[in-house]
């Protein structure tokens, strides 16, 4: 998560239209790259393959059908071709059945587009752990990854909110992995943004030991000082769950009017929350990501009581639809593609992942069928109108868009979105 969000796409907030949305998508200053024939599919009748890998069955699995069919409105917008080029797509599963994404399934779709001469594009994975399977395939195969969801640092970059030594995107020395959602240092900061929009000046935090959480919690301790944000760091969690009520004399003492609860959530989170509730009841408690969502707010998942819930706040990597500067349109173009489908805002992140792909490749020419074509003008990739906003990539991979939803619990016991944090300061 790292840029501030370059002017928004003023065009793309009037369009309604199919078609005009679908303009909205086109490059800025993507490089038109030279293209290597040794790399090239050289394909007779002119067709290049796009891949995605998606967890469709198991808890993720309605966040991956809305980035599927975002995928499919961006294809059929297109006419199924990139320029000059055919366009076959082939969707893939990564799941293994209802715990959702499988390792050995994620390593298998690599390595299908890996072996495919034709293959140019990959979309995937959504869950940060199954990219660190396939980024090396598809890194030694040469092949372009965009990721749709992944904000874990440690893929990009070894920052010291990663969890190990480096990231496994390139062990070829060429990076071939991208993404198009902030990374966790900039969801980081604007949850020290939340904090302080509360009037916070002193936070408590606590992880749940493990390393989504752990990592959260260092990036928020690190970027604490452009916030004007005192944070006392709790030890972890232990997974079995950890009463705070033993350390209510602590909490108090601490005089902290907020509290931070990093990690994915879990009935040991929701215990703690609780404890945290009764120790201080007047705190405002945060989430990242990981917590926020039902079973975290909502009684009849098993969340918190409801009494808990207007004290709670937490970000998420996506914006509300109509939030999105070209999201409006979006929507009427997926009613019409998908009628009584309701997308959750994946949809529109799988659309941009398709579009990129498309336009890249179009803009390319004769050299769209490279692999190395293709990788070159995607890391070249700057001022691009899309209908996220503008954006561009670092060098790293890593999308220069830099806003996060922030979130309350709403009438029905979910969190709701209710506004758009651009942190001005990202590590």
């Amino acid at each position: 998560m790292r840029l501030a969000l370059s002017k928004a796409l003023a065009g793309c907030l009037a369009l309604l239209s199919v078609a005009a949305l679908s303009a909205c998508g086109g490059t800025g200053n993507n490089s038109s790259g030279s293209g290597a024939a040794s790399d090239s599919t050289g394909s007779a009748g002119n067709v290049v393959d796009i891949y995605s890998s998606l967890p469709m069955r198991g808890p993720a699995a309605a966040e991956a059908v809305s980035v599927s069919n975002g995928i499919r409105l961006a294809l059929a917008q297109s006419g199924g071709k990139a320029g000059r080029f055919k366009v076959d797509y082939t969707p893939l599963d990564d799941s293994a059945g209802a715990s959702g994404w499988d390792a050995s399934q994620t390593a298998a779709n690599a390595r299908k587009a890996a072996a495919d001469p034709r293959a140019v594009y990959y979309i995937g994975e959504f869950d940060d752990a199954a990219s660190e399977v396939s980024m090396p395939i598809l890194n030694q195969a040469g092949i372009a990854q965009v990721s749709p969801a992944n904000t874990y640092v440690g893929l990009t970059t070894s920052e010291l909110g990663s969890g190990s030594g480096g990231p496994p995107s390139a062990p070829t020395g060429t990076r071939t992995y991208l993404r198009i959602v902030p990374t966790d240092a900039v969801q980081a900061a604007a949850e020290l943004l939340a904090m302080r929009q509360a009037g916070c000046t002193k936070a408590a935090i606590a992880s749940d030991g493990e390393a989504y959480g752990t990592g959260f919690a260092r990036l928020v301790q690190l970027q604490r000082a452009y916030y004007g944000i005192d944070i006392v760091r709790l030890g972890p969690i232990n997974p079995g769950g950890r009463a705070l009520r033993d350390d209510a004399a602590t909490l108090k003492s601490l005089h902290a009017g907020c509290f931070l609860l990093a990690g994915v959530v879990s009935k040991a989170d929701v215990e703690v929350t609780k404890d945290i509730h009764a120790a201080l009841p007047r705190a405002r408690i945060f989430g990242p990501q990981g917590m926020c969502n039902a079973a975290w707010t909502n009684p009849k998942d098993g969340g918190v009581p409801a009494a808990v819930d207007p004290l709670i706040e937490c970000t998420q990597v996506t914006l509300s639809l109509p939030a999105y500067p070209g999201g409006k349109a979006f929507l009427a173009a997926y009613a019409a593609r998908f009628p009584g489908s309701t997308p959750s805002p994946y949809a529109i992140l799988g659309y941009e992942a398709m579009r990129l792909g498309l336009s890249t490749i179009a803009g390319l020419g004769d050299p769209g069928d490279s692999k190395s074509a293709v990788l070159s003008a995607l890391f070249a990739t700057s001022g691009r109108h899309s209908v996220l906003g503008s954006y561009g990539f670092d060098k790293y991979g890593d999308t220069t868009l830099r806003s996060v939803g922030l979130y309350k619990v709403g009438p029905t016991g979910n969190p709701t979105y209710v506004k758009t944090l651009t942190p001005a300061h990202v590590l």
